[in-house]
């Protein structure tokens, strides 16, 4: 009887906890940001929104477009693997814009009050541990 009742605790407590990152995600806020001297590029993710930005001192958040029910899946699942404590260390594999041969690009995350910040890398070539979730949030700014 124990056995079955921790069994369906425990499969309670992992349905909870993955409506519970689909939540998280929700209240977060996810700013990528690319730029150079003849490109601005602000890509917001919000509350199953993306907005747009490409208008530099412009303080809005852009035109504003409806994320789909499976892209935004696909962002809760990579929001889940990203270590937002550990985001400022994430090492750039290129540094082709110091010599404006890639646009200035970094990733800010504002989650339960706290912000978190990616040091600046190459647009096109995020860190190896965000790779994913910058691929997916510059393909979702730009939709063809």
């Amino acid at each position: 009887m124990k056995t079955i009742a921790l069994l369906f605790i425990s499969l309670f407590m992992a349905k909870g906890c993955s409506k519970e990152a689909q939540n998280d995600l929700a209240t977060a806020e996810i700013v990528y940001t690319a730029n150079t001297r003849g490109f601005y590029q602000k890509i917001t993710i919000q509350n199953h929104e993306v907005f747009v930005n490409k208008t530099r001192g412009d303080e809005s958040k852009g035109d504003a477009t409806k994320i789909s029910d499976a892209d935004w899946n696909a962002l809760v699942e990579l929001f889940k693997l990203v270590k937002l404590d550990s985001l400022a260390t994430f090492k750039d594999p290129t540094q082709k814009r110091f010599y404006d041969g890639a646009a200035i690009a970094n990733l800010k995350v504002t989650y339960k009050e706290k912000e978190y910040q990616t040091l600046d890398f190459d647009h096109g070539v995020p860190p190896v541990e965000i790779e994913k979730i910058v691929n997916k949030i510059v393909l979702l700014g730009n939709p063809k």
